[in-house]
């Protein structure tokens, strides 16, 4: 099996039919649907890639499945007696799940990223035009008689206009409508927009749950590697997955090697590093090292403060090394440098245009600064 196969078989939030570790979450909402007071806007929140999108639309799914009129009878008009709901499982063989899967259920909207044609690439965030259509689409009678639902991914990427643009549709909301806004960092939200929200907070996967969905969703990799990539996800299947693809357990075999030569790194594996990251078509792999790097220095300041590691070790240098830095430097050393690291990176991320080979050289001579005093 290629890397591209492999790929192929992760779905789509809006195409995936499972929900691991999240059932208590699916419980909140399967509640708020039977008592029929269902809250018009939801705010899903937890770190990325841990499965929100795809319990928004796995929501989604289930009221567009749902008969217009939630009331059953009698032969002589009583009222049956409901089955309690203990899923918001839709099978995926369901017309229903086939059209949301395509984008194409007329009751259900969509928000994200715009698509930048010239820079071929989505936009860093959500535009008022994005959601102009929001309050008009969800004004309208249902297409099939029941829900109205709008999927915001992710709403903390809005700009303020597109923010204003959906309080306004909050502060009125229309009948049987509901708003699914999926956010990574609520603090982003105007507060008015959180308040108006029932939130709904999910927990980072357990190891053993991000494992098994690395198994299912990509069968090449090793037992071994897998291990590695459930430690370094931190609970999120999607950075996982986005590890593997990018090589991300290589490149972090190669941060511990350069970092092992401080307090003096070794010269020519900090440039032969840097070279590789600023070579054309390595934004996507700068962009994983970076994000490792800021990782290993945190999880060298929790191991600093706590005196152990909170999930095991991916490599055996690890706490070796940990210790001997720790040694080199104080606590509040490394937590300056890890702000300075990721205002660095932070920097190469919003616009800034920084030389790639810079910015690396920057964020380990500052480790290394650090690691010389």
């Amino acid at each position: 099996m290629t890397q591209e196969d492999a790929t192929d078989l992760t779905p789509e939030p809006r195409a995936n039919s499972l929900l691991a570790g999240h059932e208590s979450a699916e419980q909140v909402l399967l509640d708020a649907y039977s008592s029929e007071r269902l809250h018009h806007a939801w705010l899903i929140c937890g770190p990325k890639g841990i499965g929100k999108a795809t319990l928004a639309f796995r929501f989604a799914r289930f009221l567009l499945s749902q008969p217009a009129e939630t009331g059953n009878s009698g032969l002589f008009g009583d009222a049956l007696p409901a089955s309690p709901l203990t899923s918001l499982e839709v099978p995926p063989e369901n017309p229903v799940f086939h059209r949301v899967a395509a984008n194409g259920h007329a009751d259900l909207m969509t928000v994200e990223r715009g698509y930048d044609d010239k820079k071929e690439r989505r936009k860093t965030e959500i535009a008022v035009g994005d959601v102009r259509g929001v309050g008009g689409f969800l004004s309208k009678t249902a297409a099939e008689g029941g829900w109205r639902i709008v999927v915001i991914d992710a709403a903390d990427e809005m700009n303020r206009n597109a923010a204003n643009a959906v309080l306004k549709i909050l502060e009125e909301p229309p009948k049987k409508a509901v708003l699914l806004l999926v956010c990574h960092n609520p603090g982003r939200l105007l507060p008015t927009i959180r308040s108006r929200c029932r939130k709904l907070v999910l927990n980072p996967l357990a190891d053993q749950e991000v494992s098994d969905l690395i198994h299912r969703y990509r069968p090449d990799i090793s037992e071994q590697d897998t291990q590695g990539l459930a430690i370094l996800s931190e609970g999120s299947i999607g950075r996982a997955l986005s590890l593997a693809e990018e090589g991300g357990l290589d490149f972090y075999k190669d941060l511990l090697d350069l970092l092992a030569t401080l307090p003096k790194l070794d010269t020519g594996k900090l440039h032969g590093l840097s070279d590789r990251l600023a070579a054309r078509g390595g934004e996507a792999s700068f962009v994983t090292v970076m994000d490792l790097l800021k990782w290993w220095l945190g999880r060298l300041i929790r191991f600093g403060a706590a005196g152990e590691l909170a999930s095991p070790a991916v490599l055996q240098v690890e706490i070796d090394l940990y210790q001997r830095l720790l040694g080199l430097a104080g606590l509040d050393r490394w937590v300056e440098v890890w702000e300075k690291v990721s205002q660095l990176i932070s920097r190469a991320g919003g616009g800034a245009q920084l030389d790639r080979k810079q910015v690396v050289l920057n964020a380990f001579l500052a480790i290394e600064a650090t690691a010389r005093r």
